[in-house]
């Protein structure tokens, strides 16, 4: 008998996926299309679920790997007040993940291994699903990985939400994004020649998602990138951390706010990339 799932994922089904000697589980929600959604540190909070239901409220059917973390664990139940525990719990969740062989964190130039994963999930859910193809998002330390992705031809509607790698430590880590030359220029060809396009979000000041990474694909990319950049004071003051999770922790759900406009852009997307109404 399968345990019980969290409640913060109640609605969702566990499943498991293996390819090439990488094994994750996922949980599914759903009908239409596959939008794969692909969790920031810590791992798939409450929050990220909640934007998981959103996507599938538009038509959509939900695949959210459990890549790190605890599945459905709130990272700063406390909200401002627990800020210090908060910091604690993203520094172990990275540290783990700094050490794990399917993540490239430091390199540049590089495509993390897990995405060969993440590449087959996609093609998977494609073939449950159906429809022209399917759509990914990433956040945070995953950004790229929808990038990264759109080298197969299954993947229609690549969203970066606050793409982090690699660390901006050096200004020139600040002008690039973790995607491989190769991997790269697959991408750009299919941007050109295929009208693949590529949205990203991220707050004016995040330090963990510099402008000059939009700059650097807006050249690589041209008008087939779509950089959409939000003042810092549009986030959510609640939020335990400084502006950074564009769509999840400094999310204002209310209609108007420069937020929930971007979370409405990223579901539009989806909606004309994907074909559904």
């Amino acid at each position: 008998m399968s345990a019980p799932l969290p409640p913060a994922l109640d609605g969702f089904e566990r499943r498991e996926f293996a390819h090439e000697g990488i094994d994750h589980h996922y949980y599914r929600r759903g009908d239409g299309p596959a939008v794969i959604v692909i969790p920031e540190i810590p791992g798939i909070t409450p929050k990220v679920a909640d934007f998981a239901r959103r996507v599938t409220a538009a038509g959509f059917t939900v695949f959210v790997p459990s890549l790190f973390g605890v599945d459905g664990a709130e990272p700063n139940p406390a909200g401002l007040a627990d800020a210090p525990r908060a910091g604690v719990g993203m520094i172990r969740s990275l540290g783990r993940v700094c050490v794990s062989r399917e993540f490239t964190i430091f390199a540049t130039g590089q495509t993390s291994r897990v995405v060969d994963w993440l590449r087959a999930l996609a093609r998977s859910a494609h073939a449950e699903c159906g429809g022209p193809g399917a759509g990914a998002i990433g956040m945070c330390v995953t950004g790229g990985f929808a990038l990264a992705m759109s080298v197969d031809d299954t993947m229609l509607a690549p969203v970066l939400s606050q793409p982090s790698l690699p660390f901006g430590i050096t200004p020139s880590r600040r002008r690039t994004i973790d995607i491989s030359p190769a991997d790269l220029a697959c991408v750009r060809a299919r941007c050109e020649n295929e009208g693949l396009e590529v949205l990203g979000a991220r707050f004016d000041g995040d330090l963990l998602s510099p402008g000059g990474r939009f700059e650097f694909l807006r050249r690589e990319l041209g008008d087939e990138f779509i950089g959409v950049e939000l003042p810092d004071e549009a986030a959510d003051p609640d939020a335990a951390l400084p502006p950074h999770s564009v769509v999840t922790e400094h999310l204002i759900d209310e209609p108007g706010e420069p937020t929930r406009d971007a979370l409405d852009q990223i579901i539009d997307f989806f909606r004309r990339k994907l074909a559904v109404a």
